[in-house]
């Protein structure tokens, strides 16, 4: 891809991301779940490194 395609594409990408965020919050909602999947992702990878720890008898069973 060269930088005129590049630039064209994120020209796009930012305009398209303005306009939604004028149309009845869309982009705030959007944002709202990003954050919830960012949140559950964390969580689990928590999860996941504390089930790691207990399952080699770790003393800090904390992430």
């Amino acid at each position: 891809m060269n930088s005129t395609t590049l630039r064209a594409a994120l020209i796009g990408l930012f305009a398209s991301l303005f306009i939604m965020g004028c149309e009845d919050n869309h982009a705030e909602d959007a944002g709202e779940r990003i954050d919830e999947a960012v949140t559950d992702v964390q969580n689990k990878v928590e999860d996941a490194c504390e089930e790691v720890k207990e399952g080699v008898n770790a003393e800090e069973t904390n992430c």
